[in-house]
């Protein structure tokens, strides 16, 4: 369905965790989260900017009917994903765009048709949809999902915040759903603490480099 782009994997890693080969999520987490607060509002948009050219230049969305897009922070310098929404709405007339509401309770989500006068923050600063039972989408109908990191590994692993959420959706997605990872880093060689909860990603877009996991 997807991918007009494969390259070659492993990239140089940042100089300042050069270091890197195995390492646990906790410690990748601290020091890329320190990493990306370091970089300056107008390198994320430039960046944020970067990735969404990668974006259409990378994935062939002819087959998509459903694409799950994550609403970023911007005060935390996530990338700008919103670059991405207005692009697809605007190009891609049939796709339907589809965004998620936290379950704080039990760190699920539930999903729904993107309408932009139907959003609220949540406590922790995200964009999410009004709960509307006829706008609800079942996870087994997205076709293609963007999925927020901070880094990934040369396997496809990620490291996101720590809590779970898009473990969780992702479970319930159907087997062949293509996750589509950004990230402002390249991977890291591994990381050490994988388990079976972890689900890899399908591609991986940095500002530079479109990394392809499908069929390693």
């Amino acid at each position: 369905m997807l991918y007009t782009l494969s390259i070659t994997f492993f990239t140089p890693l940042l100089s300042f965790v050069s270091y890197l080969c195995l390492m646990e999520k906790a410690l990748v987490r601290t020091l890329y989260l320190q990493q990306r607060r370091a970089m300056s509002s107008e390198a994320i948009a430039q960046q944020s900017l970067l990735i969404k050219q990668r974006f259409f230049e990378s994935i062939d969305l002819t087959s998509v009917r459903f694409l799950h897009i994550f609403l970023p922070i911007l005060k935390q310098k996530e990338i700008n994903t919103w670059l991405i929404l207005e692009e697809v709405i605007l190009r891609y007339p049939t796709i339907q765009v589809v965004v998620s509401r936290s379950v704080p309770e039990t760190y699920e989500m539930t999903h729904y048709l993107y309408e932009s006068e139907q959003l609220t923050l949540n406590k922790w600063g995200i964009p999410e949809p009004i709960e509307n039972p006829a706008t609800r989408v079942a996870e087994k109908a997205v076709d293609l999902v963007l999925v927020p990191l901070l880094v990934a590994d040369a396997a496809g692993n990620r490291v996101g915040y720590g809590k779970g959420f898009y473990d969780r959706f992702l479970q319930k997605c159907r087997p062949d759903v293509v996750k589509v990872g950004l990230s402002l880093f390249p991977p890291i060689a591994q990381i050490d603490d994988v388990n079976s909860f972890d689900i890899p990603l399908s591609v991986l877009l940095t500002p530079d480099m479109t990394y392809n996991y499908l069929g390693r």
